[in-house]
């Protein structure tokens, strides 16, 4: 941390900024304490109260963060305090405040009931939503501050950390899964340690992929909390997504250690050569395999492939030939991965997944994370995703 930063965290802040902020704390605590009773009223009273002692500290834990960095409520460390919060800060605490609620749930079982099941997953979709608008409302009322960056970033860790340990504790996910959700805390306390130590620590480069692949990952754990999908489909699809952000943490490692110099004319060069191979060669030989085994596991499954729902079938295989076409096409092939994935899913109530499907699935989300490639017809969907709204 440089000194004009430790500074501006060290300086005073005006009153009405601070009773602003004091004012939000008191109303999550009393909003965590409405919704713990409800709990206990259409729950059970003893689950209830784990509940709020689970979420209040995870709260408690925001609140700090959030506080110690009310000096950094500015755009930039040259420019003047903001003499309030603003709308988007203010959802960034809201998403945090969900985010504890979802906390409250761990180490208990998956409540019971149409309602009560789906309320974890929920809440953890609610603050998901809140992460795309805040930043959205940041840049549309020009009150973009370092605040709300950087308790963005510790929403999003925290949030994934509170959501992979409850799917596992649900056992939607391997307990590998956890080593993502905890992967954020170990890169920065990495990053402290080298600075303890007086060893450098080198700038990462900006990368498009980083907020995606984050928004993918709580996308899926949202989906994971929900009572519609279970193992081992639920298993593999972590292990899909877990693969690449783990993989990206390590780089990152490499580079913030000095142990890879991105200015290096060599490293940019193998990094250039990696991206062209993945472009031309990785991405489009993923939407020829997903394809193949596509036709191999229906082939090996046997058609028709919902018994149970016969009149249903011409849907299924209907959507089987419009997602797989387009992926192959490269037709916004991740919005059509997407659909494929869901639809695969819902094959897989009723069909046995194949050795070939645990393949199939991978690469569907692999494609979904990286996109399709050259060669592709129409890739206006990567836009969407890699955009920052509101600019």
């Amino acid at each position: 941390m440089s000194a004009t930063l430790k500074a501006l965290i060290q300086a005073s802040v005006s009153e009405a900024l601070k009773h602003e902020f004091y004012r939000l704390i008191w109303w999550g605590v009393v909003l965590l304490a409405t919704m713990s009773i409800l709990l206990g009223v259409i729950w059970h009273w003893q689950a209830a109260l784990q509940w709020l002692l689970q979420a209040g500290p995870f709260w408690a834990f925001i609140c700090y963060q959030a506080g110690r960095r009310l000096p950094l409520n500015r755009s930039d460390l040259e420019a003047p305090l903001y003499k309030e919060l603003g709308l988007a800060n203010r959802l960034t605490l809201l998403r945090a405040l969900l985010i504890a609620s979802v906390a409250g749930f761990l180490f208990q079982p998956w409540p019971g009931g149409t309602i009560l099941s789906w309320l974890p997953g929920m809440l953890y979709f609610c603050a998901a939503i809140l992460d795309r608008v805040d930043g959205y409302v940041a840049r549309r009322t020009k009150h973009g501050s370092i605040l709300g960056s950087e308790l963005d970033t510790v929403s999003d860790a925290l949030g994934l950390a509170v959501a992979s340990l409850l799917a596992f504790n649900y056992g939607q996910v391997h307990w590998t899964y956890l080593l993502l959700g905890i992967a954020y805390y170990f890169f920065h306390g990495g990053i402290l340690l080298r600075k303890r130590r007086g060893q450098p620590v080198h700038p990462l480069p900006p990368s498009i992929h980083r907020r995606a692949w984050a928004g993918f990952q709580m996308g899926f754990l949202v989906v994971a909390l929900w009572p519609v999908f279970y193992p081992p489909i639920t298993v593999i699809a972590g292990f899909a997504f877990m693969l690449p952000a783990l993989i990206g943490f390590f780089l990152d490692w490499l580079i913030v250690s000095g142990r890879v110099n991105r200015e290096a004319e060599a490293a940019n060069n193998l990094l250039q050569r990696l991206t062209v191979f993945s472009q031309t060669v990785l991405q489009p030989t993923l939407r020829v395999v997903v394809v193949v085994t596509l036709i191999m596991s229906l082939l090996q499954s046997g058609l028709p492939p919902l018994r149970a729902v016969p009149w249903m079938n011409n849907v299924i295989i209907g959507g089987f030939i419009l997602t797989s076409s387009m992926v192959l096409l490269g037709i916004a092939g991740r919005y059509f991965s997407l659909l494929l994935i869901g639809l695969l899913g819902w094959y897989y109530i009723t069909n046995p997944l194949l050795a070939v499907d645990y393949v199939l699935f991978c690469s569907l989300v692999w494609l979904l994370l990286v996109g399709t490639g050259r060669f592709s017809l129409w890739q206006e969907d990567d836009y969407w995703i890699n955009r920052y709204d509101g600019t």
